[in-house]
């Protein structure tokens, strides 16, 4: 038979053990929880930075005038003129329709 004394030994040891192992438990869910959310506020931090740069980048090329003058060609090349009004070329159909009261369809 087991004495008292041995008996609450045991029990003590069970206690510490699963006490141990519980903390052991909770202190690794921390470390993991801790480890993804420094990951994801670094993840943040690095697209706040890359957007930043990008920004800047797309400022010094406003600012700047094209070097090797590729945009200024396909502007020249263009048919287009902004300023002058267009006019409806004589071949443009009309679209004949119907006209119809808001109201006409309730009396049916």
């Amino acid at each position: 038979m087991i004495g008292k004394f041995e008996s609450n030994k045991d029990l003590i040891q069970e206690l510490t053990t699963s006490g141990a192992r519980h903390v052991g438990n909770i202190a690794s869910i921390i470390t993991g929880t801790v480890q993804e959310v420094t990951r994801e506020i670094g993840e943040w931090i690095t697209d706040a930075i890359e957007m930043n740069e990008a920004a800047a980048a797309a400022r010094r090329d406003a600012e700047t005038p094209q070097e090797n003058g590729f945009a200024d060609d396909l502007l020249d090349d263009a048919d287009i003129s902004y300023d002058a009004e267009v006019e409806p070329s004589a071949a443009a159909a009309f679209v004949e329709a119907e006209v119809v009261e808001p109201g006409a369809e309730d009396s049916r």
